[in-house]
């Protein structure tokens, strides 16, 4: 037997792969792949532990649509405003010169 399954999936089900897409339509529905966990949410923010590093989700009006735990499936619904990739160890570079100074 040389299929692979990972620990906590019902038996019969194959390993899932790391994929990880984010679909935005028409800043109204955002779909994403690849979620670990929802770290946290309200109606303006989600902060979102993807297999990527965590996503930050702001806007107006944001609810979840649909949470799939096990596929890492999350849909959001509302006014998208933006998103972004939080990374620790970027935030100390891109602070420039007052950034720094005020530290």
């Amino acid at each position: 037997m040389t299929e692979q399954y990972e620990f906590g999936t019902p038996m019969g089900r194959e390993r899932k792969n790391n994929d990880h897409d984010v679909t935005l339509r028409g800043r109204k529905q955002l779909d994403i792949t690849g979620v670990k966990q929802v770290e946290s949410f309200d109606n303006e923010e989600f902060l979102l532990e993807t297999v990527m590093g965590f996503l930050s989700v702001r806007g107006r009006n944001l609810h979840m649509k649909n949470l799939n735990v096990e596929l890492g499936l999350v849909s959001i619904e509302g006014k998208v405003d933006d998103f972004v990739y939080l990374d620790q160890s970027q935030q100390d570079k891109s602070k420039g010169f007052f950034g720094k100074l005020f530290k």
